[in-house]
C-alpha cells in the first residue's frame, strides 16, 4: 500500500477524509478506535497498585499515568499484514507547574509526553494526525521510513493528515513536531516515545517510561523548570511504587530542550543498559548515564531492598527545578 501523507481536511470526519479522496485506506469507525493489547506476558510480573489521580490542582497531565500506558493503536490485517493505526491530535492545554506558575502547553492528545506509541518491528504503523492546536504542527519519527513520511511538512490548524511507514528497526525512539522553530514546539510539549519491539519479545518485565523535558516559561531561551513525564517535582511527592526482586525495564528518553545533555542517576543500585534499545543484551552497567537531546535508552534494574530511592540528572540545577523522583520499593511477600 504507498504512503499518503499529503491528506489535509479542515474536519476529523470520515465523510471529509472519504471527500479528500482516500476511500481506499480503510479509515472506518473501527480504525480510528484504540485498543489496549500487550505485547509481554503478564504472569511473571505483578505491578504494584497506584493511584492515577492527577495533581489536586486539576492538571489534565498525570505523570503517574503515563508511567504504564502503551498505546499499541487499533490492530487490524490488509494483505497478510499486522496494521497498528494511531489516531493523534494536536491541541493546547495550560498546566500548573507549581501552585504560582501556570503554563501553556501545546501538546499530542491532551498529554505531556504525548501517547508512548508501540509496534512490533516489521508493523505497519498507520499515524491520523489532526491539527487542532492553533498552529501549524507535525509529527517527525525517528526510525526508518522513506522521505514521504518523514513529517516535515507543516499541517495547518484544522487540518488533518496520515503518516505511514513501516516500524523498523527495534529500538527506543520517539516523535516529536517538525515545525519551526523546532525547538520552541517541542519545549511546549509537542513530543513523546516510540517503542518498537524485536521480533522475539524480550524477557517479561515491570515496564516504565521516563521522559525528561524542560520549561522555557519566559521564552528567554532557559529552561526555568524540568520535569519527570510532564510536572516538576511529581514522583518526590507521588513515588513510583515497584516490587523488590523484580525486574524493571525503564525506557528513559532526554527532550530537554536549550542545555546541551543531561545525565540519569540512580540512587543505592546499578542498571544494565541497552543503547537505543538496539541491543538485546547491555553494553555496559552504571548507576548514571549521559544522554544529549533526543537520546534514549533502556535500562534494566532490580532492587535489593524495601524502602524509597531517589532518581535524578546528576546536574543538580536541573534536579533542584523539578526534575527529581522516588522509587518506593515494596517488600515482597
Amino acid at each position: 500500500m504507498p504512503n499518503r501523507v499529503l491528506l489535509e481536511s479542515k474536519l476529523w470526519t470520515r465523510r471529509s477524509l472519504l471527500k479528500a479522496g482516500l476511500a481506499g485506506v480503510g479509515l472506518t469507525g473501527a480504525a480510528i478506535a484504540f485498543q489496549k493489547l500487550s505485547s509481554h506476558p503478564a504472569a511473571h510480573i505483578k505491578v504494584p497498585p497506584f493511584s492515577t489521580n492527577a495533581l489536586e490542582s486539576g492538571n489534565t497531565v498525570n505523570p503517574m499515568a503515563v508511567l504504564r500506558d502503551f498505546d499499541y493503536g487499533t490492530v487490524k490485517q490488509e494483505q497478510g499484514r499486522t496494521i497498528r493505526e494511531f489516531r493523534i491530535t494536536a491541541g493546547n492545554t495550560t498546566i500548573a507547574l507549581n501552585s504560582a506558575v501556570s503554563f501553556n502547553t501545546w501538546n499530542f492528545n491532551n498529554r505531556i509526553p504525548g501517547p508512548t506509541l508501540r509496534a512490533t518491528e516489521g508493523d505497519r504503523v498507520r499515524v491520523l494526525f489532526l491539527n487542532q492546536g492553533g498552529h501549524s504542527h507535525s509529527m517527525h519519527f525517528h526510525g526508518t521510513h522513506p522521505a514521504a513520511a518523514d513529517g516535515v511538512r507543516p499541517v495547518r490548524h484544522g487540518a488533518a493528515t496520515i503518516y505511514e511507514f513501516d516500524a523498523e528497526p527495534y529500538g527506543v525512539h520517539l516523535y516529536h513536531c517538525h515545525t519551526e522553530p523546532v525547538t520552541r514546539h517541542i519545549g511546549k510539549g509537542l513530543y513523546g516515545m516510540f517503542i518498537i519491539d524485536p521480533p522475539k519479545p524480550r524477557p517479561p518485565a515491570d515496564e516504565i517510561v521516563l521522559v525528561m523535558a524542560g520549561y522555557d516559561v519566559d521564552e528567554n531561551g532557559r529552561n526555568e523548570f524540568y520535569a519527570f513525564n510532564g510536572l516538576p517535582d511529581y514522583y518526590m511527592t507521588h513515588p513510583i511504587p515497584i516490587y523488590q526482586h523484580q525486574l524493571i525495564r525503564l525506557y528513559v528518553l532526554n527532550m530537554i530542550e536549550f542545555d546541551a545533555a543531561a545525565t540519569f542517576h540512580l540512587h543505592a543500585n546499578f542498571f544494565q543498559v541497552y543503547p537505543t534499545g538496539r541491543t538485546l543484551r547491555p553494553t555496559q552497567e552504571s548507576d548514571v548515564i549521559t544522554m544529549g537531546t533526543a537520546e534514549r535508552h533502556i535500562l534494566e534494574f532490580a532492587y535489593r531492598y524495601p524502602g524509597k530511592y531517589m532518581f535524578h540528572p546528576h546536574q543538580d540545577a536541573i534536579a533542584a527545578a523539578g526534575c527529581m523522583g522516588l522509587f518506593e520499593v515494596i517488600a515482597s511477600i
